[in-house]
């Protein structure tokens, strides 16, 4: 009975939100979705990974979380904007570490496709009946096979370096965003 006569005093209402993240960001979205106001209500992703299908495993590297907050929150343009800005530095900091790998992948592949091009000539002299051709040919070829795994070691080595203090940078002004977004939320409460 006392509810019916409360007219509806204690009701809040919610906006939703759903992103999809990488599995390794999950944290960080949780951790820091809660400075803006964001409850997160629950997480789902892939269960298992089943080898016998053939959908690619990066499938199963991103989960999805889903997040509420009240629609009635204090300042909410400005924890918008906070939030927004989170995001932004937030997708530096994966295309950062996406750099790493990438132009490591590219050295290593074109080492490895120079290589290639050159066991393709000694394949041909072999063919051709030009053994000393084809051995002065295959002796690049092979170390041009081998070589682009400690390439791609060497120039990840030195990029991870390279960008670690730009990434913890990022780090930092999601840390202070984060702390103002809460102090704009604690005025609230």
């Amino acid at each position: 009975m006392s509810e019916a006569t409360n007219n509806g005093r204690n009701f809040i209402g919610y906006e939703y939100r759903d992103i999809t993240v990488d599995r390794d960001m999950e944290s960080l979205y949780a951790d820091g979705y809660q400075n803006f106001g964001w409850v997160l209500d629950g997480a789902a992703g892939p269960l298992t990974w089943v080898p016998k299908t053939r959908v690619p495993k990066t499938w199963f590297s991103s989960v999805t979380m889903r997040f509420k907050r009240d629609r009635k929150i204090r300042n909410k343009a400005e924890l918008t904007r906070l939030q927004r800005q989170f995001d932004a530095c937030v997708n530096e900091i994966k295309s950062m570490e996406k750099s790493k790998s990438a132009s490591a992948t590219i050295a290593a592949c074109s080492v490895g496709l120079i290589g290639t091009a050159f066991l393709a000539g000694a394949t041909f002299a072999y063919l051709g009946g030009l053994i000393v051709l084809c051995i002065i040919l295959a002796i690049p070829g092979f170390i041009g096979w081998i070589i682009p795994y400690f390439l791609y070691n060497l120039t990840y080595a030195k990029k991870s370096a390279k960008v670690a203090p730009l990434i913890e940078n990022k780090h930092d002004e999601i840390y202070e965003v984060c702390e103002r977004a809460n102090s704009l939320l604690g005025s609230y409460e």
